[in-house]
């Protein structure tokens, strides 16, 4: 079964099971600033789930392209992918724990409507409970039900909670227990295993995780659990690449059939097996990001796309990427996800510019930071080789690989150390944004959301209607928003802009959303952002008769909750890209 017939019978099991299909969203969030990249498929959803409703409806199914990096460092086993396909089918407020099970199962073992896979090579994970939930025998009831023995189900802590919890958490919103099937990749299989024989042969990934249904029935408050939701809803989630290195009986998944063909252009460019899935792996994440309207920089997600393709060109033979096999890894990009991203075909000559030109930056910045390195006398210390890595561009791998051809060491401890402490300066810069989850909706933020409305509709005003969103941030302390312009703003165009929306808010517009079908929308005048493909139904959000775009929300009912619109700053963002920084007081 290939990865196209994969998606295809995915989606029609749960078309048939009264599941709207989605298709998938942007991986630039919109307006969500919890994450820098849609990280899961229920991420574009946060904000149906939040107001108890979709415009298609309250049984949802999608493929949706998701990108993390958390695991980076992981890149290159079994396994891992920055850049992954996530299939999700979604109750929001309909069946809740029973369905989902029965249906998972189904689908997983069904020879006929599903995919076959031995029931025998299953495993079970639930939620074992704390202080403040009970462990999650309901779902144990339902798998035994279902058809899995009871000696198959495991009790795990935390990783079977969502979101997972953390010292000193602060979280707030949705939250609850989950489920994980695992499947046995051994070739004689492993049958009954203890709790601890399950617990290592995940370790070894011997058995990989092919599914997770998260169970939302509960509501945090600053990190800890105060009640049940009024609603529960049903999240689930199978990693499209797991999926198929199970059913195609791969290895790992640079075996299957979305990877495969891009290892073998890797290889030939590489020394290792290793440095060959690095690259394939962050050439097919960096093209599906450049795709999506990002470019690399220093900051945010520029930076997460610098960071790829510099790790790729460090993998390669010659630390460096000619345009014959950056072309030719693009199109191999290209021509794989042809049938299910078209989008992509047509920008592979824009890509292929963007990886190129930030490949030949580095291979400049290798240089200065060897001339950089032979100034370090003995072993290299934790300070040295972070100033290495955020001055040169170095990934660490790098300067511990050099090092170790000269004989010498790399203070990785103090390396590590100097990161932390980098990051943690940059906490409030960055705050929110790694969060993940249901973020991004506080009373003041939801002003925000609304404010950057009426900056767009401003903007297109002062500056022409050549004026397109590229990107917004918001958290509880102001807005930022990314345009298309090519000049920097002069005073009296700021002014302008701020004079607009302020006239804008003291005139107490009313703030209102209606669903219609995406067409209509269109032919009605609203704006979309991002170029992003939509449901056959979406929700446009007017503010009086000054902005009409389409959006999710939450917002504000009215402008004169808005108080007083401040730009603070504005700055260019990359090639044809203007920033703004705002505040409302």
């Amino acid at each position: 079964m290939n990865s196209q017939e994969v998606r295809q019978k995915f989606l029609d099991f749960f078309e048939k099971r009264g599941h709207a299909i989605l298709p998938s969203a942007s991986l630039v969030p919109e307006n969500d600033p919890s994450v820098l990249f849609t990280t899961a498929g229920v991420q574009p959803l946060v904000p149906y789930i939040l107001q108890g409703s979709h415009p298609q409806g309250n049984r949802l199914v999608s493929v949706q392209k998701c990108v993390r990096t958390t695991d980076i460092d992981d890149i290159g086993d079994k396994t891992h992918a920055t850049f992954f396909e996530m299939l999700g089918n979604w109750s929001i407020g309909d069946y809740f724990k029973e369905d989902a099970i029965k249906w998972s199962y189904e689908l997983l073992t069904n020879k006929e409507e599903g995919f076959g896979l031995d029931a025998s090579r299953l495993y079970i994970t639930v939620f074992e409970g704390n202080d403040d939930v009970p462990g999650d025998q309901e779902s144990v009831e339902f798998w035994k039900k279902a058809g899995v023995p009871e000696n198959r189900i495991y009790y795990l802590g935390d990783s079977n909670f969502w979101p997972k919890p953390k010292k000193d958490d602060t979280y707030s919103g949705p939250c609850g227990p989950s489920t994980e099937m695992f499947y046995d990749l051994t070739e004689n299989g492993l049958g009954d295993l203890s709790h601890e024989q399950f617990v290592e042969a995940d370790e070894e990934q011997k058995v990989v995780e092919i599914w997770n249904d998260v169970f939302m029935e509960y509501k945090k408050e600053n990190g800890k659990v105060v009640g049940k939701l009024p609603k529960q809803n049903v999240d689930t989630g199978s990693g499209l690449e797991r999926l198929l290195m199970v059913l195609q009986r791969k290895e790992n998944i640079y075996e299957t059939d979305v990877l495969q063909p891009l290892m073998q252009e890797a290889i030939k460019i590489s020394p290792s097996t290793k440095s060959a899935r690095i690259i394939a792996d962050h050439i097919r994440a960096a093209t599906f990001i450049i795709a999506d309207g990002v470019v690399p920089s220093n900051t945010d997600r520029g930076y997460v796309l610098r960071r790829l393709i510099r790790r790729a060109v460090f993998h390669t033979t010659k630390k460096s990427l000619s345009i014959q096999d950056t072309t030719a890894l693009v199109e191999l990009v290209s021509n794989t996800y042809a049938t299910q991203y078209s989008d992509i075909k047509e920008k592979v000559e824009m890509v292929t510019e963007e990886i190129k030109k930030e490949s030949d930056k580095f291979e400049q910045t290798l240089v200065k930071g060897l001339k950089q390195l032979e100034k370090i006398s003995g072993n290299i210390s934790g300070l040295d080789a972070f100033t290495l890595f955020s001055s040169y561009g170095f990934p660490i791998e790098m300067t511990v690989e050099i090092a170790k051809e000269n004989g010498l060491s790399v203070d990785t401890e103090g390396y590590q150390k100097e990161l932390m402490s980098h990051q943690e300066k940059s906490k409030t810069a960055s705050a929110g944004k790694f969060k993940g989850g249901l973020g991004g909706h506080s009373e003041q933020e939801l002003k925000y959301h609304t404010a950057t409305h009426l900056l767009n509709a401003a903007l297109k005003q002062v500056l022409g209607n050549h004026i397109e969103q590229r990107g917004s941030n918001i958290n509880s302390e102001r807005l930022r928003f990314d345009f298309s312009h090519s000049e920097k703003m002069t005073d009296e165009q700021k002014k302008e802009v701020e004079s607009l929306v302020n006239k804008w808010i003291n005139g107490n517009l009313p703030v209102s959303f209606e669903e219609m079908g995406v067409e209509d929308a269109k032919k009605s005048g609203a704006v979309g952002v991002f170029g992003e493909k939509y449901g056959e139904k979406v929700k446009v959000y007017s503010i009086g008769n000054v902005s009409k775009e389409i959006c999710g929300g939450p917002h504000v009912e009215n402008t004169r909750a808005l108080g007083e619109f401040k730009i603070k700053k504005e700055e260019a963002s990359s090639a044809g890209v203007r920033r703004l920084k705002a505040v409302l007081f």
